[in-house]
């Protein structure tokens, strides 16, 4: 059922996951959390605060059980703990389970132990809450998602595919992180799509772990495999006959330059016959690859994918709720961490994002090295309040700077330069009381 309210504001957050094992236990973000938890407990308006699902990574702990992990969460964020307390004594704190918190509607323990914080854990699937004549329709957004859907909601022993993706390579690459010459390895719980995560693997591997001499020997052919590529069709050419003016004017050019033009000579050498070599094979290759993506295809090998459409499902599922009950014209949901604010017929689509590091993948500007992936925060609350002509909605950011300097080697800086992700925040929306009463399309099918 939805509350009555004339004057409340909601504020939203979901997929802090906060919590794990070992390295997965830091918060990033934990200042900028503790603010804007602390700027609640200070405001004067009528507020709710609901936090959309995932606000714990229950998912990644492995080495205990149950209500058992509450309490390694009281033990490990008492300072968080304390200020939840503080706050739900000003303005009304909601939980709503995700994915990844699942657990939460499993115990019935974990509804009075928040409690305790003044936290209103609410162990169920959606909540709706109204604003004038308006109804917004909260839930994080797994349920849409056949890879984390939980089938027997509450069973304590739903193991959907993303369980085991989280607790077997998630919560391990937490318990191997420092092990690295830099502790990137805990990033991977931030690496959407999940399909990325062996492109991702291979760039921190080439940045961050390869032996540097290695690393730095390997550049000039990277760099250089276009020009090569084209200088070994060049040398075919040459070889067979048909055409050797290019390789002629080449070698007169470079032979100007004494030993500096023989070893600019002696490295292309090098690159157009490795760069042939490779030209040779990547017919059969590509072949190879081709034949043996039908033949999984044709057995349904990779029917099931962990990649979700951040979009389609969320959109179907938003007009299922608007036509059902037409006087809900918000959706608001998280679980694939992208922040958007997006009307579609009947109301608007709200998602809260994530408060965990984002990374974005970034081509280099030339050759062949691999990807970088820019590492960015874009913290975001979604505050829905009323408004003289309906209802408004608009995603409030909280500053962090990027930890890119940091994390970053200066190579990977380097190769992106111009290319840094832009992270503008959907304008504000307001959804119009008129307009919320005129009849909503039908369906197409």
């Amino acid at each position: 059922m939805a509350e009555d309210t004339d004057d409340r504001v909601y504020y939203v957050i979901s997929d802090l996951h906060i919590g794990g094992d070992e390295q997965l236990e830091e918060i990033e973000f934990r200042g900028e959390l503790l603010d804007f938890l602390g700027r609640l407990e200070r405001t004067d308006e009528n507020t709710e605060l609901i936090i959309n699902g995932d606000a714990f990574g229950l998912w990644e702990f492995t080495t205990v059980e149950g209500i058992e992990k509450f309490e390694v969460l009281e033990e490990t964020y008492p300072e968080l703990f304390d200020q939840l307390r503080a706050t739900g004594e000003n303005v009304d704190i909601t939980l709503l389970p995700g994915n990844h918190d699942h657990e939460l509607a499993a115990y019935d323990e974990y509804v009075d132990r928040f409690a305790e914080y003044n936290v209103d854990l609410v162990p169920e699937q959606s909540i709706s809450r109204r604003v004038g004549e308006q109804v917004i329709h909260f839930e994080h957004g797994h349920q849409r998602d056949q890879n984390n859907r939980i089938e027997d909601w509450g069973n304590p022993h739903a193991t959907p595919l993303g369980y085991y993706y989280n607790t077997l390579i998630t919560s391990r690459a937490g318990q191997l992180s420092n092990r690295g010459r830099y502790n990137w390895l805990k990033d991977v719980q931030a690496v959407t799509p999940t399909e990325r995560m062996p492109v991702w693997l291979f760039s921190k591997y080439f940045y961050r772990e390869m032996n540097p001499v290695l690393r730095y020997s390997l550049v000039p052919f990277l760099l250089l495999f276009n020009i090569s590529a084209i200088l070994a069709i060049l040398a075919g050419l040459d070889l067979t006959g048909i055409w050797s003016m290019p390789v002629e004017r080449t070698t007169a050019f470079l032979g100007q330059f004494g030993r500096a033009g023989t070893a600019v000579w002696f490295l292309l050498a090098v690159n157009v016959s490795v760069a042939g070599l490779l030209l040779l094979i990547a017919v059969p290759l590509h072949l190879i690859r081709r034949d043996l993506r039908k033949t999984i295809d044709r057995f349904g090998i990779f029917e099931t994918d962990l990649t979700v459409d951040p979009e389609a499902p969320y959109e179907e599922a938003a007009q299922e709720v608007f036509d059902e009950r037409p006087e809900t014209t918000i959706f608001c949901y998280g679980h694939t961490h992208r922040p958007t604010l997006r009307e579609i017929d009947g109301g608007i689509m709200v998602n809260t994002g994530t408060w965990l590091k984002r990374l974005h993948r970034r081509d280099g500007i030339i050759g062949l090295l691999p990807p970088v992936f820019y590492p960015s925060y874009q913290l975001a609350a979604a505050r829905i309040s009323p408004a003289s002509d309906g209802v408004a909605v608009e995603l409030e950011q909280f500053t962090k700077p990027s930890p890119a300097t940091e994390e970053l080697t200066w190579t990977e800086r380097f190769f992106t330069v111009g290319r840094e992700p832009e992270l503008d925040l959907p304008d504000r929306y307001v959804v119009d009381d008129e307009k919320a009463k005129q009849p909503k399309q039908p369906a197409q099918n």
